[in-house]
Protein backbone atom coordinates (compact mmCIF):
# COMPACT_ATOMS: atom_id res chain seq x y z
CA UNK A 1 0.00 0.00 0.00
CA UNK A 2 1.53 3.73 -0.63
CA UNK A 3 2.31 5.30 2.40
CA UNK A 4 -1.08 7.23 2.89
CA UNK A 5 -0.67 10.86 5.09
CA UNK A 6 -2.51 10.21 8.32
CA UNK A 7 -2.49 13.72 9.24
CA UNK A 8 -4.18 14.14 5.44
CA UNK A 9 -7.39 11.62 6.13
CA UNK A 10 -7.47 12.54 10.00
CA UNK A 11 -8.32 15.81 8.17
CA UNK A 12 -10.55 14.98 5.60
CA UNK A 13 -12.55 13.03 7.81
CA UNK A 14 -12.81 15.91 10.50
CA UNK A 15 -13.89 18.28 7.53
CA UNK A 16 -16.28 15.46 6.64
CA UNK A 17 -19.04 18.24 6.18
CA UNK A 18 -17.42 19.53 3.29
CA UNK A 19 -17.01 16.63 1.70
CA UNK A 20 -20.58 15.37 1.98
CA UNK A 21 -22.52 14.66 -1.52
CA UNK A 22 -26.25 14.01 -0.53
CA UNK A 23 -26.70 12.90 -4.29
CA UNK A 24 -23.49 10.42 -3.71
CA UNK A 25 -25.41 9.10 -1.15
CA UNK A 26 -28.80 8.87 -2.44
CA UNK A 27 -27.01 6.97 -4.92
CA UNK A 28 -26.00 4.44 -3.27
CA UNK A 29 -28.83 4.35 -0.59
CA UNK A 30 -31.02 3.71 -3.41
CA UNK A 31 -28.86 1.12 -5.50
CA UNK A 32 -28.56 -1.03 -2.08
CA UNK A 33 -32.66 -0.77 -1.51
CA UNK A 34 -33.48 -1.46 -5.56
CA UNK A 35 -30.55 -4.53 -4.80
CA UNK A 36 -33.02 -5.53 -1.97
CA UNK A 37 -29.33 -5.70 0.37
CA UNK A 38 -29.87 -6.51 3.68
CA UNK A 39 -26.57 -5.97 4.40
CA UNK A 40 -23.95 -3.10 3.33
CA UNK A 41 -20.40 -2.91 3.68
CA UNK A 42 -18.66 0.16 2.45
CA UNK A 43 -14.48 -0.09 2.53
CA UNK A 44 -12.98 3.01 2.96
CA UNK A 45 -16.10 4.91 4.81
CA UNK A 46 -14.30 7.73 6.33
CA UNK A 47 -16.29 9.66 8.22
CA UNK A 48 -19.61 7.82 6.89
CA UNK A 49 -21.12 10.34 4.48
CA UNK A 50 -21.62 7.66 1.76
CA UNK A 51 -23.62 5.45 4.31
CA UNK A 52 -25.72 7.92 5.97
CA UNK A 53 -28.90 7.40 4.06
CA UNK A 54 -28.46 3.36 4.98
CA UNK A 55 -28.75 3.40 8.49
CA UNK A 56 -32.18 2.79 9.38
CA UNK A 57 -32.86 0.50 6.11
CA UNK A 58 -30.77 -2.27 6.63
CA UNK A 59 -27.56 -3.51 8.62
CA UNK A 60 -24.77 -1.03 7.21
CA UNK A 61 -21.61 -1.59 8.20
CA UNK A 62 -18.00 0.41 7.82
CA UNK A 63 -14.42 0.11 7.76
CA UNK A 64 -11.36 2.66 7.45
CA UNK A 65 -7.96 2.47 7.70
CA UNK A 66 -7.59 5.87 9.69
CA UNK A 67 -8.59 5.28 13.26
CA UNK A 68 -9.77 8.82 13.36
CA UNK A 69 -12.04 8.56 10.35
CA UNK A 70 -13.60 5.78 12.35
CA UNK A 71 -13.91 7.91 15.84
CA UNK A 72 -15.45 10.60 13.68
CA UNK A 73 -17.92 8.11 11.80
CA UNK A 74 -19.03 6.81 15.42
CA UNK A 75 -19.69 9.86 16.45
CA UNK A 76 -21.56 10.35 13.42
CA UNK A 77 -23.52 7.33 13.22
CA UNK A 78 -23.34 5.39 16.61
CA UNK A 79 -25.59 2.86 15.25
CA UNK A 80 -23.76 1.91 12.45
CA UNK A 81 -21.10 -1.16 12.84
CA UNK A 82 -17.63 0.47 12.46
CA UNK A 83 -13.83 -0.98 12.61
CA UNK A 84 -10.81 0.65 11.78
CA UNK A 85 -9.22 -2.35 8.94
CA UNK A 86 -7.52 -2.31 6.14
CA UNK A 87 -8.88 -3.17 2.33
CA UNK A 88 -6.63 -5.92 1.90
CA UNK A 89 -7.31 -7.84 5.18
CA UNK A 90 -10.69 -6.60 6.09
CA UNK A 91 -11.98 -8.01 9.23
CA UNK A 92 -15.29 -9.59 8.14
CA UNK A 93 -16.36 -13.26 7.55
CA UNK A 94 -16.31 -14.87 4.33
CA UNK A 95 -20.10 -13.82 2.07
CA UNK A 96 -20.69 -11.60 5.59
CA UNK A 97 -22.69 -8.54 2.91
CA UNK A 98 -25.19 -8.53 0.56
CA UNK A 99 -23.50 -5.29 -1.37
CA UNK A 100 -19.87 -4.00 -0.68
CA UNK A 101 -18.47 -1.06 -2.33
CA UNK A 102 -15.81 1.47 -2.40
CA UNK A 103 -15.65 4.84 -3.65
CA UNK A 104 -12.20 6.70 -4.35
CA UNK A 105 -10.58 3.77 -2.32
CA UNK A 106 -8.76 1.46 -5.06
CA UNK A 107 -7.27 5.07 -6.42
CA UNK A 108 -5.15 5.30 -3.34
CA UNK A 109 -3.68 2.30 -3.29
CA UNK A 110 -0.38 0.79 -4.90
CA UNK A 111 -0.82 -1.52 -7.84
CA UNK A 112 1.16 -4.52 -5.61
CA UNK A 113 -1.96 -4.18 -3.32
CA UNK A 114 -4.72 -4.04 -5.76
CA UNK A 115 -5.12 -8.16 -6.52
CA UNK A 116 -5.32 -8.60 -2.80
CA UNK A 117 -7.71 -5.73 -1.58
CA UNK A 118 -9.81 -7.15 -4.87
CA UNK A 119 -10.03 -10.67 -3.42
CA UNK A 120 -10.73 -9.33 -0.13
CA UNK A 121 -13.95 -7.49 -1.76
CA UNK A 122 -14.84 -10.33 -3.37
CA UNK A 123 -14.16 -12.48 -0.06
CA UNK A 124 -16.73 -10.82 2.16
CA UNK A 125 -19.36 -10.18 -0.57
CA UNK A 126 -22.49 -12.74 -0.93
CA UNK A 127 -24.26 -10.90 -3.44
CA UNK A 128 -22.92 -7.54 -5.01
CA UNK A 129 -20.05 -5.65 -5.44
CA UNK A 130 -19.80 -2.07 -6.42
CA UNK A 131 -16.71 0.29 -7.19
CA UNK A 132 -16.98 3.99 -7.64
CA UNK A 133 -13.74 5.17 -8.70
CA UNK A 134 -12.10 7.85 -10.72
CA UNK A 135 -11.42 6.05 -14.29
CA UNK A 136 -7.62 5.26 -16.36
CA UNK A 137 -8.04 2.54 -19.09
CA UNK A 138 -4.45 1.78 -18.06
CA UNK A 139 -4.40 2.47 -14.13
CA UNK A 140 -2.12 5.81 -14.92
CA UNK A 141 -1.48 8.74 -12.08
CA UNK A 142 -4.43 10.74 -12.62
CA UNK A 143 -2.89 13.52 -9.68
CA UNK A 144 0.51 13.50 -8.36
CA UNK A 145 -0.23 14.65 -4.76
CA UNK A 146 -0.02 14.64 -1.86
CA UNK A 147 -1.53 11.92 -1.69
CA UNK A 148 -0.97 10.36 -5.52
CA UNK A 149 -4.52 9.26 -7.24
CA UNK A 150 -4.04 6.57 -9.94
CA UNK A 151 -7.09 6.22 -11.94
CA UNK A 152 -8.48 2.60 -11.61
CA UNK A 153 -9.87 0.23 -14.69
CA UNK A 154 -12.06 -2.04 -11.77
CA UNK A 155 -14.20 -3.52 -15.01
CA UNK A 156 -10.93 -5.13 -16.33
CA UNK A 157 -9.74 -6.47 -12.78
CA UNK A 158 -13.09 -8.02 -12.20
CA UNK A 159 -12.54 -10.09 -15.34
CA UNK A 160 -10.41 -12.22 -13.45
CA UNK A 161 -13.58 -12.87 -10.29
CA UNK A 162 -16.36 -15.61 -10.98
CA UNK A 163 -19.00 -12.35 -11.55
CA UNK A 164 -21.05 -10.83 -13.71
CA UNK A 165 -20.80 -7.30 -15.30
CA UNK A 166 -23.72 -5.08 -14.52
CA UNK A 167 -22.36 -2.05 -15.34
CA UNK A 168 -19.42 -0.12 -16.09
CA UNK A 169 -20.57 3.69 -17.18
CA UNK A 170 -19.04 7.08 -16.30
CA UNK A 171 -21.11 8.54 -13.01
CA UNK A 172 -23.89 11.35 -14.08
CA UNK A 173 -22.09 14.79 -13.32
CA UNK A 174 -25.04 15.49 -11.21
CA UNK A 175 -23.82 12.76 -9.02
CA UNK A 176 -20.46 13.39 -8.68
CA UNK A 177 -19.10 16.54 -10.48
CA UNK A 178 -15.87 14.50 -10.80
CA UNK A 179 -16.69 12.33 -13.49
CA UNK A 180 -15.89 9.09 -11.45
CA UNK A 181 -16.52 5.54 -13.05
CA UNK A 182 -19.33 3.35 -11.52
CA UNK A 183 -18.67 -0.62 -12.11
CA UNK A 184 -21.24 -3.06 -10.05
CA UNK A 185 -20.52 -6.87 -10.76
CA UNK A 186 -22.61 -9.71 -9.33
CA UNK A 187 -20.85 -12.30 -7.59
CA UNK A 188 -21.76 -15.62 -9.30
Amino acid sequence: MQPLDSQYWAKYAHNHKEHYNYEMAKFVSDLAVSLRAQSVLEVGCSAGNDLSLLEDKMQVAGIDSSEHAILQAKKNFPHIQLKVGSITSIPHDDCAFDFVFTRNVFNYLADDHMQKATDELFRVSKKYIMNIEMFSENDHIIEKGPPRMIGRNMKNRWLNYKVKIISDVNMHEEIDPKRSRFVLVRKM
